[in-house]
């Protein structure tokens, strides 16, 4: 498999005067905002034809039964289905807020010259320092960097596709591009200049919540991140992440099994499957709220494209799908509270994992049901990070769900 192209980027709203934020009103007193879009994966191919193993050159040959004019769920992205998104999201955004993209489509294997060209395309967004981080590097271009987005808050953009399987130019080093190193001394010094710091990457930390026993990056390349995170959990206010393309969370919890980080997975754009797979996800992006004073986070607007409806009606609506503190009734974002909501799941038919694994799929189908090993899978992974928990919360759920 080929490598992804994955950098994460901070942009700056520039669309205009604001409207109204989602609340219907400006902003909250004492709060900021900001946006989060990922896994676009435009298919160039993708085009309206009479034969559906032709309609585009992602489903690999396999027929394209519904596709319409904003895409298939055997497809990757059609333009039509990106510009309607950002089209949509646009009059939803204020001069203040910013927004991040992490990812992702796919690249040739030599990657040097595409970053170079990201950094070169990327500069009215990014300072000297970060532009240099992210073209620079000795065996191969490092593709992170940090920026101060605003007065104490900093943005830490991280290349985890640099521990991701298919990679196998890093498969055996333990320090891909010194990330690691620079990681520390990035979070050591924005601790020294009392800043907080939202991480950005591509691929997330932590175990997928669809297969058992599987890390998102390398299970070595994992442990070490989890630990430094650890280390550094009072530094960082959040962490924000694409790939899988569901909608998900994971809570951090320390050595001590105390909750110290919020970790949010963001649905993608693309609305691609497999044709095995028993079920995808609707395109979706959202808005956070954060605390300006201490930019914990505080809510999740989702919105989302039911894609069956836009192409059956040739237009697209964009939709609020969740307020998450009123879906599950929290009262923030905050560790305990994440922490608190997954404990939640446990029990046998709560409502609340119901919700939750709709809300996984973006609205995709409520009659699937995830029960049994589908739940533990999924619980286990929004609870535990590193492998010695997640191998307790499996023993622990395999007790408590059969």
């Amino acid at each position: 498999m080929e490598p992804f192209w994955c950098l994460a980027l901070l942009l700056w709203g520039q669309t205009g005067p604001g409207t109204a934020a989602p609340t219907g009103q400006s902003y909250l007193p004492g709060t900021g905002r900001f946006w989060h879009i990922t896994d676009l994966h435009l298919d160039p191919t993708y085009n309206l034809t009479p034969d559906p193993t032709k309609v585009c050159f992602s489903s690999k040959g396999v027929p394209a039964a519904h596709a319409g004019l904003f895409g298939d769920f055997l497809c990757d992205s059609p333009y039509t289905l990106i510009e309607s998104a950002f089209s949509s999201m646009a009059p939803l955004t204020q001069p203040q807020d910013f927004i991040i993209w992490t990812g992702s489509d796919q690249m040739p294997t030599s990657t040097n010259a595409i970053y170079k060209a990201a950094a070169e395309f990327w500069k009215p967004w990014l300072q000297t320092e970060a532009l240099l981080t992210l073209s620079q590097g000795t065996f191969f271009i490092r593709g992170f960097y940090t920026q101060l987005v605003k007065p104490g808050l900093r943005l830490v953009s991280l290349n985890t596709i640099l521990y991701y399987g298919p990679d196998k130019v890093t498969h055996n080093m333990t320090d891909p591009a010194g990330q690691f190193e620079w990681l520390e001394r990035t979070l050591d010094k924005a601790a020294g200049n009392q800043e907080q710091v939202y991480v950005i990457a591509h691929v997330p930390v932590g175990y997928l919540p669809f297969v058992r026993n599987t890390t998102a990056i390398r299970q070595i390349h994992n442990e070490r991140l989890v630990a430094i995170f650890r280390k550094y959990s009072h530094v960082v206010s959040g962490h924000f992440y694409g790939h899988t393309h569901r909608d998900s969370i994971m809570v951090l919890l320390d050595q001590q099994g105390k909750p110290v980080n919020s970790l949010f997975v963001s649905p993608a754009i693309t609305p691609i499957k497999n044709l095995l797979e028993p079920y995808s996800n609707n395109p979706g992006f959202r808005m956070y709220l954060y605390n300006s004073g201490d930019f914990s986070l505080l809510d999740i607007w989702q919105y989302y494209l039911n894609l069956t409806e836009a192409n059956e009606r040739q237009r697209s609506d964009w939709r609020l799908e969740y307020i998450m503190t009123e879906a599950f009734g929290l009262a923030d974002l905050r560790p305990q509270s994440l922490l608190q909501l997954g404990q939640s799941f446990w029990p046998p038919q709560t409502k609340a994992f119901d919700k939750y694994f709709n809300q996984f799929m973006v609205g995709y189908n409520s009659s699937i049901v995830c029960e049994g090993s589908c739940k533990l899978n999924q619980v286990c992974a929004v609870l535990c990070a590193d492998q010695l928990s997640y191998s307790k919360c499996l023993a622990n759920g395999e007790r408590m769900l059969f």
